[in-house]
């Protein structure tokens, strides 16, 4: 859950950013940062659902730096606010 960026990512997996990009196309739909977005959200709502920490701990403990940004996106996806999921 670190904040990694693109070239990182390519680093890591031992494959140049172009390579990376491309390799990463064929198997998501998704951009690696998106992709990324969307595991974080993941975590979360297994977090958030599992129960007994605060929402705002979750938020930043799955990687994001700003707690209104990760409500907004995680509304997006689930349809409800991550405090209502907590419920």
């Amino acid at each position: 859950m670190n904040e990694l960026s693109m070239e990182e990512m390519a680093y890591y997996t031992g494959r140049s950013l172009a390579t990376f990009k491309r390799d990463f196309k064929k198997v998501s739909e998704l951009t690696p940062q998106k992709w990324l977005i969307r595991r974080r959200l993941e975590a979360a709502r297994e977090l958030i659902l599992k129960g007994g920490r605060k929402v705002s701990e979750i938020c930043f403990d799955v990687g994001f730096k700003n707690l209104s940004h990760f409500s907004k996106l995680y509304k997006d996806m689930y349809g409800i606010a991550p405090t209502l999921s907590a419920i």
